[in-house]
């Protein structure tokens, strides 16, 4: 079986820098997805984890290659150099473009700053010299430059006519790839260069940007940074020169990612024609199914309400939320408020002013709560880099009817409750999975909001869910982070496990219960529904098989994410499900699988309802005789590992064959193999927290 390269990984470890790394995730987002899945890696995984299978792209940022050199030197290297020849793309900016030379040579007679050496990788059979302009300063915008640079547009392919010959681009401390020129006859192709005088000798051709065929794959190489927006760089009176280089990138911008989108198609990409905008963060819309227990949900919230200039807010451990009324705007007095602490709470880069000494006497709350309050009024547009946790997030709670079509275009609350009635009745379950409902058209990522602010946490029902249709920082499992466009079904619901119960009925087990509540609530979602072919990857991904294709191959569609808190006598538990709905990208959607079997399209509405109702069932059922037999069988009914041999890399690459999960902790079972593949009787067990299956593989290792 194969598996379609679906994602896109910037490093993110030793040497790269935060600021790097953000600009990388916020272009490539917006020019690859939903295509692709562009996600931060670090060194760890690239050495240990099976990346290379699904990796359309691997990229490094701006930072010191020697930090790079640190982690990443013999084994990283290697795999990196066997993904590129055998077809996969590599790009480095800045950092990432030295590291990607046969050698470094970055200010040779500067003996503080001097960086000199040979590189692993190779993939520029040549030197990359720096400084290409003078000035650079380490952690600094000291030495940032606007540098001019031209486009070599005969080397692409479908180039438009109104392009530019050149285009402004934020340099900051970068290099030249000496001699480009000469090295044309192995594979090197200039695809800009700089038109200034340069700092140290470029040999023939002042590169600015390479790109070399290596083997089977791609690798493109840059000294500046084409990658970086100039609306996420903050301009400030102490360097006038800087704000004047910002001033000229923008001036330019268009063709800027005009070349960005022909680096990555020369790269091999499929590209957005348009820029994929990041939307603004939505109000959060709490209803219920009777409209009488929002204001008991509300009132119940009276010990973590703050109240400040008479409005009301909760202070969460990661985020703020602002209690609105229906059609209530900014509190007028509160707005007078943000905008008078507006230059003591923004950070000194995007105001452009230095921190008033004196500060108002206020608890840490109520300061921290007016901070949120100014950074949101301040943040006129999301089409930049900002810090989500420090945006306002504001709750209108729908005391006396559902929300209407015209507040929630894209979900209907009456359609949900009214399926969520149907779901229950037919299951002879009371239901209060659902019974509460949170949406917002655009959050940040429901997993987040709910588990990572447990002060709200512990203050919800059982059963109470947060949906939304974008999610822009959307959470899977380790730290990886990415845009959820449209046409996926994304939920988080809480559960509130005891201890004591945890006994006989671990929380473990709660990830297997969310996957046969998405394969009943898939198949039970009406008739004809049942031959939907959803399948159970452990521990916690959804696959189904491409309808029409050869070999029946299966792609992942979706996932589970559990994260849980203990506090007092009980786990606070929050189950994370994201279904590919009716989007196509990256891999294919639920909707299409249904239009295969002639059937109608799934709604987010009713299929929510279906899963969470059954969700509730299962979970009961569970919470009364723990992972029973029949609850174990319907598991492996769905699932693709039944008597699959595997590796082990956690245990020295032995083979082995699954055998199943075992009922008291959830623990996946695996028989070693020895000659000719025969049972050697030993077991061993793996705990689906420390470790990952690459299932195209049959690889099972560490989890990072």
């Amino acid at each position: 079986m194969a598996t379609k390269k679906m994602n896109v990984l910037v490093y993110s470890g030793n040497g790269s820098t935060t600021e790097s790394v953000r600009h990388c995730l916020y272009t490539l987002r917006r020019l690859l997805s939903p295509t692709y899945v562009v996600n931060p890696v670090s060194g760890d995984v690239i050495i240990k984890e099976p990346w290379t299978a699904s990796c359309a792209l691997l990229v490094f940022p701006g930072g010191a290659d020697l930090g790079y050199c640190r982690t990443l030197n013999g084994e990283g290297n290697r795999r990196i150099s066997q993904y590129v020849n055998r077809g996969g793309s590599y790009l480095g900016f800045c950092a990432g473009g030295y590291y990607g030379c046969a050698r470094c040579e970055f200010e040779v007679d500067d003996k503080k700053m001097a960086v000199v050496g040979d590189r692993e990788l190779g993939f520029y059979p040549g030197i990359c010299r720096g400084l290409a302009f003078t000035g650079f300063v380490y952690h600094s915008e000291a030495g940032a430059r606007a540098a001019d640079v031209m486009i070599h547009k005969e080397v692409f392919e479908a180039v438009k006519e109104d392009l530019p010959d050149t285009f402004k681009s934020y340099y900051n401390g970068g290099g030249v790839f000496v001699d480009a020129k000469k090295l044309e006859s192995r594979g090197v192709q200039i695809l800009a260069s700089y038109t200034e005088d340069l700092h140290v000798d470029s040999g023939e051709g002042s590169a600015a940007v390479v790109y070399r065929k290596v083997g089977e794959g791609h690798v493109v190489l840059t000294g500046p940074h084409p990658e970086f927006a100039p609306n996420n760089l903050a301009k400030t009176p102490k360097l006038p020169s800087y704000s004047d280089a910002i001033d000229l990138i923008t001036s330019t911008d268009p063709a800027r990612i005009s070349f960005m989108r022909l680096m990555l198609q020369k790269l091999g990409l499929v590209v957005n024609e348009e820029e994929q905008a990041v939307p603004s963060l939505s109000r959060l819309h709490l209803s219920a199914h009777t409209a009488a227990e929002v204001s008991d949900l509300v009132a119940s919230w009276s010990e973590i309400l703050t109240v400040v200039d008479g409005e009301e807010y909760i202070k969460g451990e990661n985020d703020i939320f602002q209690l609105e009324k229906v059609g209530a705007a900014w509190g007028v007095a509160g707005l007078k408020k943000a905008v008078e602490i507006v230059e003591n709470a923004m950070p000194t880069a995007l105001t452009g002013k230095e921190e008033k000494k004196e500060k108002k006497d206020a608890d840490d709350k109520t300061k921290q709560i007016l901070e949120s309050v100014a950074y949101t009024s301040a943040t006129t547009s999301p089409d930049q880099i900002l810090d989500y946790s420090l945006l306002l997030k504001k709750i209108t709670p729908h005391g006396k009817a559902l929300p209407s079509t015209r507040e929630t275009p894209s979900f209907h609350h009456d359609s949900f409750y009214a399926n969520l009635s149907h779901y229950h009745s037919k299951l002879q379950n009371p239901g209060s999975f659902g019974h509460h409902l949170l949406y917002g058209e655009v959050v940040t990522s429901t997993n987040t909001l709910l588990e990572k602010n447990p002060s709200l946490l512990r203050n919800l029902p059982d059963g109470f869910t947060l949906t939304a249709t974008t999610q822009i920082a959307a959470r899977g499992r380790g730290t990886n982070v990415w845009v959820a466009p449209p046409g996926a079904l994304m939920f988080s619901t809480v559960l509130h496990h005891s201890f004591q119960l945890s006994q006989s009925a671990p929380v473990i087990f709660i990830q297997y219960l969310a996957a046969l509540a998405i394969v009943r609530g898939v198949q039970n979602y009406a008739p004809g529904y049942e031959k939907v072919g959803v399948k159970l990857k452990w521990p916690n991904d959804i696959y189904a098989q491409l309808p029409g294709s050869p070999g029946n191959p299966v792609v992942k569609i979706g996932g589970i994410l559990v994260n849980s808190n203990y506090s007092g006598a009980t786990y606070d538990v929050v189950t994370g499900i994201g279904l590919n709905l009716s989007n196509a990208l990256p891999t294919t959607s639920l909707n299409l699988l249904a239009a295969a079997l002639n059937l109608k399209p799934f709604t987010p509405e009713k299929l929510l309802a279906s899963i969470l109702a059954q969700f509730e069932d299962v979970y009961t059922q569970f919470c009364h005789v723990g992972f029973s037999r029949d609850l174990e069988m319907e598991y492996y009914d769905s699932w693709l590992h039944s008597n699959q041999i595997v590796t082990l890399e956690t245990h020295g690459g032995a083979r082995a064959r699954i055998k199943g999960i075992t009922r008291d902790w959830g623990l996946l079972l695996a028989e070693e193999l020895g000659w000719e593949d025969r049972a050697t009787g030993k077991v061993v067990s793996l705990q689906s927290d420390s470790n990952s299956f690459d299932f195209f593989k049959g690889l099972i290792r560490r989890k990072i």
